[in-house]
């Protein structure tokens, strides 16, 4: 049996990969803290989960839930936009419901990209920027992030002519891996890239309400005429703790709203309504819910941050956002060196930069996903093994 060519272009999911090994060293009997995947280990605030136990129990939810979303979830999202950007939406024509962000960003290229078109994205990066290019036959370019450019994309290195013929560009800030943040002058730079060669921008916001202390992130859509180039891209995933209940919703320009939902529209049948009606209350009680779970990955942060200037461990840039950590690796060791030399002999796990494309080798991320004294136990064993 002959599989597509398009499938043969995609390397393994690093993180299935990394999930093996883990499980692997659980059955040899290890006691293994895992700090890779961004997978909050705090549970859905209970009463979201109350409102689903509730909203299950609706005959009306029972049903296909076709369409854009339920009218009432875009309503809200709406409410939530204008009380946090001061940015206003249309909710019937700028908003659209997605099963998870990660499936809408893996939609987004086939209603924008043909063969032959490129698509800008960041790197190291979030992976399915780069395979839903490939899964749309378009061309994906990578744009590197370095410590130099405050792990920013340099589009003044972007040549003209791949310019031209770029669909789409690919942002993310608050930064994964990176935990970098974007400020307005660099977005009104992006959106005026966008303007004057023609593509659309899609920004990743999973992460623009995980901010530590006084720290702001940015919607795109804040900047004067970006509604006219860019979608963005939101998860209840990370801000509410909801990974595993998938759904998430895009915003912006409408006919690039349109074209995303014409796809979805022949490829999946929508948000279980339950799910709907819960993701309403967790945006009704944003303020109530949102900054005790921000506090929980500040504290876990200060805590590692702190061993980590305890075991002088070098040039580490402290994170603004996000629960990512970006760390470089030690003595000259590839991304995998690290990684597996941390897992055999300190039974901790973490992610290699090179998950995250050939632009992360030479880091680890570690993910604030673990509660402090597992952080503070990780590190009492990477000192004792000697590894810094």
């Amino acid at each position: 049996m002959e599989i597509a060519q398009r499938l043969k272009q995609i390397p393994p999911y690093i993180f299935v990969e990394l999930d093996r090994l883990k499980k692997e060293a659980l059955q040899r009997g290890e006691d293994v803290i895992s700090l890779s995947i961004g997978d909050p280990d705090l549970p859905t605030p209970q009463l979201i989960v109350e409102a689903l136990a509730a909203a299950a129990k609706k005959p009306e939810n029972h049903c296909y839930p076709l369409g854009t979303g339920k009218l009432a979830l875009r309503e809200e999202i709406a409410r939530y936009y204008q009380a946090k950007f001061g940015v206003a939406l249309d909710p019937v024509t700028e908003i659209l419901v997605l099963i998870g962000s990660k499936e809408g960003i893996g939609h987004l290229p086939l209603a924008l990209v043909d063969p032959g078109t490129v698509v800008l994205y960041p790197e190291p990066g979030y992976p399915v920027y780069r395979m839903s290019a490939l899964f749309a036959g378009g061309e994906p370019v990578a744009l590197p992030l370095t410590r130099e450019n405050s792990f920013l994309p340099d589009l003044d290195s972007v040549p003209p002519d791949t310019l031209r013929r770029t669909r789409l560009l690919w942002l993310n800030y608050p930064n994964n891996p990176t935990g970098a943040f974007a400020s307005v002058e660099f977005f009104e730079k992006v959106v005026w890239f966008a303007r004057r060669y023609n593509f659309v921008i899609a920004h990743d916001a999973a992460y623009i309400d995980l901010v530590f202390g006084s720290e702001r992130a940015h919607s795109i859509l804040e900047i004067s005429g970006a509604k006219d180039v860019a979608i963005e891209f939101h998860s209840f995933s990370k801000t509410f703790h909801m990974t595993g209940w998938r759904i998430g919703f895009a915003v912006g320009n409408r006919d690039v709203v349109k074209a995303l939902a014409e796809i979805k529209a022949n490829l999946d049948s929508g948000v279980f309504g339950g799910v709907q009606d819960a993701a309403i209350v967790a945006l009704q009680h944003f303020d109530e819910l949102v900054p005790k779970l921000r506090q929980t990955y500040e504290e876990r942060c200060r805590v590692l941050m702190r061993r980590l200037e305890q075991l002088k461990w070098p040039n580490v840039t402290p994170p603004r956002g996000t629960f990512y950590v970006w760390l470089p690796t030690l003595h000259g060791k590839s991304s995998m060196e690290m990684t597996m030399e941390l897992l055999k002999k300190c039974a901790v796990m973490v992610t290699p930069g090179t998950a995250f494309g050939d632009g992360g080798e030479g880091y680890i991320r570690i993910a604030l996903t673990a509660p402090e004294e597992r952080i503070e136990q990780a590190f009492d064993r990477i000192e004792r093994a000697g590894i810094v």
